[in-house]
């Protein structure tokens, strides 16, 4: 599912709407040139304020993932996020874990814990 937030997440609602735009547009379910739902409608579908959308799409705008201007609508653009910073950190994270003996388990449950 594309848009998914989680009011009881310590990660602001604006945050996580930017995640759900930066994680699709990364799987291909967002692809250059798709334009996504007007701020008003996705707030109504999302149950959050209005503002908080377009916090997210402003923050969006500014890391190059989308774009938008009056009358077109907020679409992605050519500058797609990659995968690599957090395939980098979770490499980081493993060898880290291993460095000072945790096991999968105990490093599992301290993702859990901390997210």
């Amino acid at each position: 599912m594309l848009w998914h937030i989680d009011q009881a997440s310590r990660a602001s609602l604006q945050d996580q709407i930017a995640a759900c735009v930066r994680r699709a547009v990364i799987t291909g379910e967002l692809v250059v040139n798709e334009q996504l739902p007007p701020a008003t409608e996705l707030a109504q579908a999302l149950a959050v304020d209005r503002n908080t959308v377009l916090a997210a799409y402003r923050r969006l705008r500014e890391e190059g993932v989308v774009d938008f201007r009056r009358g077109r609508g907020v679409r992605v653009t050519a500058a797609a996020p990659t995968t690599a910073p957090v395939e980098q950190a979770v490499h980081q994270l493993i060898e880290s874990a291993r460095a000072n003996g945790y096991g999968k388990a105990e490093v599992l449950g301290l993702i859990e814990e901390l997210m």
